[in-house]
């Protein structure tokens, strides 16, 4: 089968689509004919081996987070789901395995796709989708009624954060750029903050929460547009304590060096009485579920980018690093 693989940590030329084994599924997993696969940041930050001190991969080694496809074989284990099943995932962060031809997916990171969702925006959902869903419910707790900033709300996580939000019942505030304002308006969005020309911080106490997806230098600065007691949750931050813990179920020496790493910032939450919480979301098919079930009942829009061939997956993935693209990045599998 053709597979993308990560030969030795770096740049783009240390990965390259190769022949690679089909797997063998476990007694756990399912063997999925992959139809399509959605791009992340995480994808590029693995290459390159910014995440080595969280996950060390076996090198060689299929890249790849998020797919969708046909089941082709279960494992003797698994009871829910058949041969034949059109499904998506995010694979199992030690696993990876997605940009490839076939991949074994554990079935407890499997959900069954609606009959009116086709293979690339379902590739789409899976990481971004969790991730909004994760970040929304079960770390900011939003309700009705509250309002919310979402930075960055035209990216991957944002086009999803946005609906769910609303979805919710909060008052959505997002920062955009002119390029990004008609499709968060479109998503949603009641309020759209234009970062080129107005200071974020000015609004200051104003949020109940704050989804952060963008992280970099203006960080610590979003502290003070939070209500005294409440929490800022951030997917492009740095890593804290408890993302170790509770995220990654590790301690000890992880722990203490993302301590180490977040010291300033959580430093500066505590200046402005606020809490900081960096979250790596976690595969979860009974969730995916819940996430396509809105999907299939018109709540919840998948909004792709662009789509790749699977041929075209190096550019695909330095068209992502640009950052630039608003909703998803998908490539297609020439599959028969």
């Amino acid at each position: 089968m053709r597979a993308y693989v990560l030969e030795r940590y770096g740049g783009p030329a240390c990965a390259r689509l190769a022949t690679a084994t089909v797997p063998r599924p476990a007694p756990h997993e399912v063997l999925v004919k992959v139809h399509a696969a959605g791009l992340n940041p995480v994808d590029y930050k693995i290459r390159a081996g910014i995440l080595r001190p969280v996950t060390r991969f076996p090198l060689p080694i299929v890249l790849g987070n998020e797919l969708s496809g046909v089941v082709t074989e279960c494992g003797a284990a698994v009871r829910n789901f058949e041969v034949g099943d059109r499904v998506c995932a995010r694979v199992a962060k030690d696993r990876l395995g997605a940009f490839a031809e076939f991949a074994a997916v554990d079935a407890a990171c499997v959900a069954r796709l609606p009959a009116m969702l086709d293979f690339e925006h379902a590739a789409a959902l899976p990481l971004a989708g969790l991730t909004a869903l994760q970040c929304l419910r079960d770390e900011l707790g939003v309700e009705a009624g509250q309002h919310l900033l979402i930075t960055g709300g035209a990216g991957g996580v944002g086009c999803f954060a946005i609906p769910l939000a609303k979805a919710f019942g909060t008052v959505v505030w997002t920062t955009a750029s002119d390029a990004g304002k008609e499709l968060v308006l479109r998503l949603g969005a009641d309020h759209v903050i234009d970062y080129r020309r107005e200071w974020v911080p000015a609004h200051a106490r104003r949020f109940d929460a704050v989804l952060d997806l963008v992280g970099g230098k203006g960080l610590a600065a979003l502290f003070g547009v939070l209500k005294p007691g409440r929490t800022l949750v951030s997917v492009g931050g740095v890593p804290e304590p408890q993302t170790a813990r509770k995220d990654l179920g590790r301690g000890g020496l992880l722990a203490f060096l993302f301590w180490l790493a977040s010291s300033s910032v959580r430093a500066a939450a505590r200046r402005r009485g606020v809490t900081y919480r960096y979250l790596f979301m976690h595969p979860s098919g009974s969730e995916l579920g819940e996430l396509l079930g809105r999907v299939e009942r018109g709540e919840l829009p998948i909004t792709l980018d662009r789509v790749f061939e699977f041929a075209d997956i190096t550019d695909a993935l330095a068209y992502l690093e640009q950052g630039r693209a608003k909703g998803k990045v998908v490539v297609k599998m020439l599959t028969a």
